[in-house]
């Protein structure tokens, strides 16, 4: 009996031990994965759970996770502002979030200035642009990573010069005589020039579009605000990471003028029967012996690493681009640091930092590019000892020469150091001190030897040195209370103060008369010719003191109301005009979370209606000095006889103008945003904006003057329109995806008013081709009322008569009249991208384009001279058109400007996560990228897109003969993550 019980128990044991094995077997499997959205950027700390289990696991700064379960168990991954996905445990798991469109709104944070709220709370018109909507391939300019993606954002980048910039112009433009540029501000830092930012170090980008939201920055916000927010570590995880980003590039000039060969000069030399035509005997393609095949890299290394209560991140760029024209060099090498600390339970953070860097390059002098248009192809670049060839009675100098043997060095150094101190009082109470010092020197040095043979130098060798530095200096104190009351009140108040010092100083001399090359620009002393005013030295200062305010007010998270006051007192303005008060209010209506449209909710996501007021101001206008009386030394005036020397006089070169103030822009705004399926998302903007008290110069009386011009505010401008956004998820299944992105924007400009009783303005005229041969007195615009900035203006061109003159429109009279001509100012700008990945592979494509727009081909007009052969150069097709005439400016030279360019096609390739990790990386990705591909265009010039210097409206749409031409740019990249 004790037997059989010992068997039994035995048996039991057994068969619990078997089963306990068993179970601990079934419970024996790791399941791995990497989690990440749909561009393939890891997901850090998203939740990974066992279904109906209490295992979890929390992804790492990869994406990467682990997590003990049983075969066949379903896993759920979650992360905020995603849509859950559950998929069956496994080894090596790829997971691919999507954006849930209507909890991503809810997460979202937005930079409106001096804060942040979420998106959903939004009552302006304010667009973003973050680092998944950014392109993956090779970026040199913060302006790239705009082009197209923000509806009503206008960039135009006319030359292809590797140190040229991008003119950026929002809603068309609110000053005829002062920068139309926004204010950029560079994590909380109002007044950053955008080309100092690394684009490898920006996070994000919010554009306050309309003045409702920009009123908060003043005088300084009625061309729109752009807030950047870099890279900043701050983290309640443990984050380190190294990354190393490089390319390399190839670029060519996209295109060339159309000029004659050697041997279609000789054969229309023997059509024409033009005994007169020298034949030198060469073959030469001046634009090619200008022109090279340019070769560019880049690398960007970024350490980064974040505790619990502080982390930094520390980033190194530098750069080496090739211009396509020969000498035009651009390096930069620039660094960033950043850190935070937090203390006082949590109570203060700190954030400092500094960013630096330093620019050198070489351009080219733009004549190179007239130049190389005049000279006959049959001209040798150099002699048979191997001198530049010159040639006599050209009145044209050897292009090559001119561009070897001119030595022009520049040298750009900016810093920027902040501090920002954020430190809780009471809850909801939180108060800011923010504090930077920038400073931003520029030199350059010139020099032409004395053994240079160049048109108008016979100076023996001539030097030139400039000096410029400028200094911004700010603070800003702002407290902000933020509440909730009963749960269905939300309120948020901020006031604050704001202090600017802005100082500029330079000098510069010039000598000629130089024995020897040997110290070039670096021994000015050495010239022996000087004269007057060939040195001279400047300073100046202004100051910008502020105090602003913003209410935030939600209830139940469906009403907002936002209302801002901004008093901006400046050194610029005229004694009776000091300060200048700028407010808005907004006002915003979330439909889709009324209780009536909760039959609505399995396909509407979100709907939102905004309505705006804002009045913004424009003081780039007015200079330091602007407003006051301004004396000048007038040259000798008298003979002293108890020195024996002549004194100088002095006399009043500026009246002054105690009312001269700012540009005043007041904005209605009416927006829509909607989301559909968690597919289809959306934005529709109307906007009205009139711009008074334009700036511009105006003849007075003398007297009571004594002087004959006066800068006062008279005018006014409108720009009206509409904008649309539009977001596409187009496919989404376990290998694919597609996202489709379009932004179109429409504008329609025109001066109201530009003469008051005080001030007339009588024939204002813009866009001077005094530099074209035979018109040194001729305009084509005009600033009138009743038309765009950018009119063109003059006789129109019926066509060529039989024996090759031109046919203007004459009156009744016979006299050629003159009209509108068309405007330089686009109606229409679009912009389309595509995001697409597969397995591995991803693929972005970006394309923009302007509609509406007028050009004048003054390269063409400059070589449809009947005179320039066969001793100069000519287009091909003026060799064909039978024109006999002299160059006559009308709207034969006026093109369509209309314009659609691929930017961008890139190709990128994730080597597999198993893989990497063999390697010791955690991230390795190789791209390939095709840049500025095609361009499709009914303009015969180089290039349709056309800007002004400074960005200012007076005369756009003029493409002259000294045009530098875009690259077309092919390049191979490569993402490192360590």
């Amino acid at each position: 009996m004790k037997l059989t019980i010992k068997n039994k128990l035995s048996g039991l044991i057994l068969f619990a031990l078997m089963m306990f094995c068993s179970q601990v077997s079934a419970q024996d499997f790791t399941a791995t994965g990497t989690v990440s959205d749909s561009g393939h950027e890891p997901l850090i700390g998203a939740s990974v759970s066992v279904v109906g289990g209490k295992v979890g696991a929390i992804t790492d700064i990869d994406g990467n996770f682990t997590i003990q379960c049983r075969p066949g168990d379903m896993l759920e991954v979650t992360y905020v502002g995603y849509t859950s996905r559950k998929v069956q445990a496994g080894k090596g798991l790829k997971i691919v979030m999507e954006e849930d469109a209507k909890t991503l709104d809810e997460v979202t944070i937005v930079g409106v200035g001096y804060g942040k709220m979420r998106k959903s709370d939004l009552t302006g018109a304010i667009a973003s642009v973050n680092s998944k909507d950014m392109k993956q391939g090779v970026i040199t300019s913060t302006e790239q990573l705009l082009q197209g993606k923000v509806a009503g954002l206008s960039i135009v980048q006319s030359s292809g010069a590797v140190e040229s910039g991008a003119s950026i112009r929002l809603r068309g433009g609110t000053s005829l005589s002062a920068s139309n540029g926004p204010l950029v501000v560079v994590d909380g830092i109002p007044g950053v020039d955008i080309n100092s930012v690394q684009p490898s170090e920006i996070v994000s980008m919010d554009i306050l579009k309309d003045a409702s939201a920009a009123a908060i920055y003043g005088s300084r916000g009625a061309n729109g605000v752009i807030i950047i927010t870099t890279n900043r570590q701050g983290s309640d995880t443990e984050v380190n990471t190294v990354q190393y980003n490089g390319y390399v590039a190839l670029a060519s000039a996209a295109k060339t003028l159309d000029l004659l060969s050697a041997n279609q000069w000789r054969s229309y030399v023997r059509s024409t029967g033009n005994m007169s035509a020298l034949d030198f005997g060469a073959s030469t393609d001046w634009q090619k012996e200008l022109m090279r095949m340019a070769i560019s890299h880049g690398h960007n290394i970024n350490f980064s690493s974040s505790k619990k209560n502080h982390g930094y991140r520390a980033s190194f760029t530098y750069n080496n681009n090739q211009g396509v024209i020969k000498n035009n060099t651009m390096n930069r090498l620039a660094g960033s640091l950043s850190a935070y600390q937090t203390g006082m339970n949590g109570r203060l953070r700190l954030d400092e930092g500094i960013n630096t860097n330093f620019d050198s390059w070489h351009p080219v002098d733009n004549r190179i590019f007239e130049r190389m248009t005049n000279l006959q192809p049959t001209f040798p670049v150099y002699n048979q000892d191997g001198s530049y060839a010159q040639f006599n009675g050209t009145n044209t100098e050897n292009p090559v020469e001119l561009n070897n043997n001119r030595t022009e060095d520049r040298k750009r150094h900016r810093f920027l150091g902040y501090l920002k101190a954020e430190l809780s009082l009471l809850e909801g109470l939180v108060a800011t001190v923010n504090t930077s010092y920038e400073f931003n020197s520029v030199k350059s040095g010139l020099y032409k030897p004395t053994y240079a043979r160049m048109e108008g130098q016979s100076e023996h060798g001539w030097g030139q040195r400039i000096y410029d530095d400028y200094t911004n200096k700010q603070l800003e104190l702002y407290l902000t209370y933020d509440k909730k009351f009963a749960d269905i009140h939300h309120l948020n108040l901020m006031g604050g103060y704001s202090y600017l010092d802005n100082t500029y100083e330079g000098f510069s001399s010039t000598r000629s008369g130089f024995d020897s090359d040997a110290f070039g620009y670096n021994n000015l002393g050495a010239g022996t010719d000087h004269r007057q005013g060939d040195v001279g030295s400047y300073k100046g200062e202004s100051k910008l003191i502020s105090f602003f305010g913003r209410v935030n007010y939600s209830l139940m998270d469906r009403y907002m109301l936002t209302a801002t006051l901004r008093n901006d007192g400046s050194s610029r303005f005229g004694q009776h005009h000091k300060w200048g008060v700028f407010p808005s209010l907004s006002l915003a209506w979330r439909i889709s979370e009324e209780p009536f449209m909760a039959s609505t909710r399995e396909w509407l996501d979100n709907l939102k209606l905004r309505a705006g007021f804002g009045v913004t101001g424009n003081q780039n206008g007015i200079g330091e000095y602007k407003s006051l009386s301004i004396l000048s030394a007038a040259g000798s005036a008298y003979y002293d006889g108890t020195t024996g020397t002549w004194k100088n006089s002095y006399t009043q070169i500026q009246n002054p103008n105690p009312d001269l103030k700012w540009e005043s822009t007041a904005q209605w705004n009416l927006g829509v945003d909607f989301s559909l399926y968690n597919r289809l998302n959306g934005t529709l903007e109307l906007y009205y904006k009139k711009t008074s008290d334009l700036l511009w110069t105006y003849p007075v009386p003398q007297p009571p003057y004594l002087v004959g011009t006066m800068l006062a505010n008279v005018g006014d401008l409108v720009n009206k329109g509409f904008e649309l956004t539009l977001g596409y998820k187009a496919v989404r299944t376990k290998d694919w995806t597609l996202d489709a992105n379009l932004s179109l924007a429409y504008n329609h400009q025109e001066i109201t008013k530009l003469s008051n009783d005080q001030y007339q303005a009588v024939g204002l005229q813009a866009g001077p081709l005094h530099s074209v041969r035979g018109m040194s007195n001729t305009y084509a615009q005009v600033i009138k009322e009743g038309f765009p900035a950018g009119a063109f203006w003059g006789p129109h061109c019926t066509g060529i008569s039989d024996d090759g003159k031109y046919m203007l429109e004459k009156d009744e009279n016979g006299k050629v009249k003159e009209g509108y001509l068309g405007s330089a100012m686009p109606k229409w700008n679009l912009g389309l991208s595509l995001n697409a990945t597969w397995h591995d592979f991803d693929a972005s494509v970006a394309a923009y384009g302007m509609f509406g727009q007028k050009v004048l081909n003054v390269s063409r007009m400059v070589m449809y001279d009947p005179t320039r052969f066969p001793s100069q150069n000519t287009l091909d097709d003026f060799m064909k058109s039978g024109i006999t005439d002299n160059p006559t400016f009308s709207d034969y030279f006026i093109e369509n400007g209309d314009f659609f360019r691929l930017q961008s096609i890139t190709l990128g390739y994730f080597v597999p996560m198993n893989a990497v990790k063999k390697m010791g990386l955690s991230r390795l990705r190789f791209y390939v990228t095709g840049e500025n591909l095609f361009c499709i265009t009914g303009y015969k010039g180089i290039d349709p897109e056309v800007s002004v210097p400074d960005n200012v409206l007076n005369s756009p749409g003029i493409d002259f003969f000294n045009s530098y031409p875009r690259p077309r740019t092919f390049s191979l990249g490569v993402n490192i993550g360590f």
